[in-house]
């Protein structure tokens, strides 16, 4: 192999030029400013202002009326706090068991915390590029070298094999912020998760609450249909015993057992519902319907809550998991148009390699690399550009979500406030006509006895006291439910909420 013409002097390769140095101390200080002021790029994110409004209906609810005599009095305390277990409040063990049961083995649950874990994961990966990137670096080789590489002489050179094993560094100081921007979005996507995960909880606690009372109240619907097939049992005895004694005739009898057949019917459909609601709490549970009973839930072994917190509007959107995931989101967008905004500024990147590196049958020596590199945009027919619109109209589509969640929340508060007072006047209203129904029921009875009414008197005072006994069962389990959804509508605390942190 030819020598070279010229061999590079490596002391005057060690001394700095005075003008070089002086070119890159300002590109040196761009990188260090750049580096230390993180973020330099894109928005900074404001949490949107709290809400103005003072109520969350045109009347404020200030005072709930009365359901009537010996039932609760439920009351408005404006400005408490929603209690952590809530759902205790209704005074049922079984209950509060089943809620616990739910919350520890709901699948649904447990995918909301895998979602917030890989959540958490990726604000690690995000977080790793504030870093140095190592990596070990091995290869071994058997080379000839050609003319392209050794001119003319290139037989001339043996083949050989070499072999180099080290590390290669790069590092992005980040000079626009990009990196941060990414761990600022991954952080706000794993906010979101978290209040996900919140809302996942509240809506299961809710959903059991619920499923219990529908199988407390169906079952206190069968309760009445029963009382009504034993009273058309007595009304059947009271119209063949008439009818034996000539006083009513066989189509008295018909009508009467017509009835009785009728109101049987109503029992079917009822059971398939509580089965129906029997089978779906195990699932709430996380247990299959054949390996889990639910308790048998009933009206009378609960208790109405009397005190019923009311969050300001102001207070509500840091209660409620949906608002604050929310304004998650539309703070992860906020941090998606800083990472497109990054995009349009250059890139700078320190990399660098060490190793050693020989000939499998010859001495070994140490090589290094150190290079300095800037990529910058130069022409991307516009796409970076409309990266940063595009994020920018992500942006603006978050809010507008972020507002209607809100909007929606106030929905569900008025509406269950307005449910909780209707519920009221009905039970109210039911029970009134559940004593006139049994007054008149009872006339009618001994009109019919005396010979002074007909069957078809008895069977309709009958029907409307079935009806207004089960009007009654339906409004006070409306009351329950109006009770439940308030907590819900309000957040439903926030002493048993729990985040993921790694």
């Amino acid at each position: 192999m030819a020598a070279p013409e010229t061999i590079p002097d490596t002391h005057a390769m060690k001394r700095p030029d005075p003008r070089r140095a002086a070119a890159a101390r300002p590109t040196l200080a761009l990188l260090a400013s750049a580096a230390l002021a993180g973020c330099a790029v894109g928005p900074n994110f404001t949490p949107p202002a709290a809400p103005t409004q003072q109520s969350y209906t045109v009347q404020p609810a200030t005072a709930l009326p009365s359901a009537g005599p010996g039932e609760p009095q439920q009351q408005i305390a404006e400005g408490a706090d929603v209690q952590a277990d809530w759902w205790t409040l209704l005074g049922s063990p079984e209950l509060d068991r089943t809620v616990a049961m739910a919350l520890a083995n709901n699948q649904t649950i447990a995918a909301a915390q895998a979602n917030l874990a890989g959540a958490a994961d990726e604000v690690a990966i995000a977080r790793g590029g504030l870093y140095p990137q190592i990596d070990a670096t091995a290869n071994l080789a058997r080379n000839q070298y050609g003319a392209s590489f050794l001119g003319p002489q290139a037989f001339t050179f043996p083949r050989f094999s070499a072999y180099s094993a080290g590390a290669a560094i790069s590092y992005d100081p980040d000079a626009f912020g990009g990196v941060h921007r990414s761990i600022e979005l991954a952080s706000a996507n794993a906010a979101a998760q978290g209040e996900a995960l919140n809302a996942a909880r509240l809506s299961i606690a809710g959903d059991t609450v619920i499923e219990a009372l529908q199988i407390a109240s169906i079952r206190a619907q069968i309760d009445v249909v029963r009382e009504v097939i034993a009273s058309d049992e007595k009304t059947l005895d009271l119209v063949k015993t008439a009818r034996a004694s000539g006083v009513a005739s066989d189509m008295d009898v018909t009508t009467a057992q017509s009835q009785l057949d009728h109101d049987r019917t109503l029992l079917p459909p009822l059971r398939q519902d509580l089965n129906a609601a029997q089978d779906a709490l195990p699932i709430l549970v996380g247990q299959a319907p054949a390996d889990w009973a639910a308790p048998d839930f009933a009206l009378d072994r609960l208790s109405l809550p009397r005190d019923l917190p009311l969050s300001v509007p102001s207070a509500l959107v840091r209660q409620r998991p949906d608002i604050r995931a929310a304004e998650a989101r539309l703070h992860a967008a906020s941090a998606a148009v800083g990472v497109a905004t990054a995009d349009l500024y250059p890139r700078f990147t320190l990399s660098g390699t060490i190793a050693e590196q020989g000939l499998l049958t010859g001495p070994a020596g140490a090589a290094w690399s150190l290079v300095g590199g800037l990529t910058a945009p130069v022409f991307h027919g516009g796409a970076l550009k409309a990266g940063k619109r595009a994020a920018e109209d992500d942006y603006r589509a978050a809010y507008a979500q972020y507002r209607q969640t809100v909007l929606l929340s106030f929905q569900q508060v008025a509406d269950s406030l307005h449910a909780l007072s209707n519920s009221a006047d009905a039970v109210q209203t039911q029970a009134q006509a559940l004593a006139s129904a049994d007054a008149a029921l009872r006339l009618t009875r001994l009109g019919y006895g005396a010979g002074n009414a007909g069957i078809i008197q008895v069977l309709d005072a009958q029907r409307l006291r079935q009806l207004a006994e089960l009007g009654l069962v339906q409004a006070r389990t409306q009351r329950y439910l109006a009770t439940v959804r308030l907590y819900l509508a309000l957040g439903g605390g926030a002493g048993w909420r729990t985040i993921l942190v790694r």
